[in-house]
């Protein structure tokens, strides 16, 4: 992750994501106000939840309470209600902390909340999202929010310097985004995540459009055909880093995109005529994916699956 050059920049929060391949692509740090408002959608979530699955095993242990007590003895009543006591437990736990790992580890690397806001969680160094960093960020968010909203509760005001430490151990924690120009929170930096604007949800104008009558791109002979599986490799973000570089015209560029795309679909027939290569690997791929989106999939980047 590099800074984007101040010329070039709508927003401060704008930054540069260069690619294990090399290939920069500009990317937007959420808000802290966007992440603090996907934060309460996914508890009211997390609540609601709660809340529901309560009321049904009360329903539950209702009926099953009664059943018992008409065809065995007490002792047997109080066992079912003792197991939905222990099923009423669990659930808590997961929905405390599988919530968040369940929809961050799909492919859409968002919770509904995030979702709601816009955002989505990334990894910082451009490469995939791993289940670790997804599990290390989500473990400490115990740490952070859960732990001492706890202690705070448990304490009350007059236990005194125990509910002071408490307010300060989370204040720390909710306040650490503030002090970092990226807004990570403790879990981010330890995952070696971040959290990021999603992408537009339609692409670019076309490059052929955008350059009036230079339509090269479009033209109707091309000497280069990529199949389907050669094509899926990369998806929007890689798409618009490509109509980048062939827009900036700069042939050292231009080589080193070829050399990764090449090198990637196992291709070696653009020697010496790069930017034709790309250019008709961009027109191709830039099809297929607006087929794609108008059938209801999307491809967001290369490490995303199809849907």
């Amino acid at each position: 992750m590099t800074a984007m050059p101040t010329r070039l920049r709508r927003s401060s929060r704008d930054r540069v994501l260069v690619t294990p391949e090399g290939i920069a692509l500009p990317v937007t740090v959420a808000s802290r106000g966007a992440r603090a408002g996907a934060l309460m959608l996914d508890l009211v979530f997390i609540f609601l939840l709660i809340l529901g699955s309560t009321m049904a095993l009360f329903s539950i242990a209702g009926g099953a309470s009664a059943f018992m007590r008409e065809v065995e003895s007490d002792t047997a009543a109080g066992h079912v209600l003792q197991f939905i006591f222990i099923v009423w437990i669990v659930i808590l736990f997961l929905f405390r902390n599988a919530y968040f790992l369940f929809f961050e580890l799909g492919p859409r690397g968002a919770t509904p909340g995030k979702r709601l806001a816009g955002i989505r969680i990334a990894a910082r160094d451009g490469g995939r999202l791993s289940a670790e960093m997804v599990i290390a960020r989500n473990l400490l968010r115990d740490v952070e929010l859960f732990l001492p909203l706890v202690f705070l509760a448990s304490a009350g005001v007059e236990s005194g310097a125990a509910w002071l430490a408490a307010t300060g151990w989370f204040l720390i924690f909710m306040l650490f985004p503030m002090f970092n120009r990226d807004g990570l929170r403790a879990g981010d930096i330890i995952a070696g995540s971040w959290v990021l604007e999603r992408p537009r949800q339609k692409l670019e104008a076309a490059m052929s459009v955008a350059r009036g009558a230079q339509t090269a791109v479009a033209a109707p002979h091309r000497k280069y055909h990529f199949d389907d599986a050669e094509l899926a490799v990369y998806g929007e973000y890689e798409l618009q880093a490509l109509e980048r570089v062939l827009r900036g015209k700069r042939d050292q560029s231009i080589e080193s995109v070829y050399q990764t795309i090449a090198a990637k679909i196992g291709r070696n027939d653009g020697w010496n005529d790069e930017r034709r290569f790309l250019e008709a690997y961009y027109t191709q791929l830039r099809a297929r994916l607006e087929a794609g989106m108008r059938m209801g999939r999307r491809k967001a980047d290369k490490f995303s699956d199809e849907g």
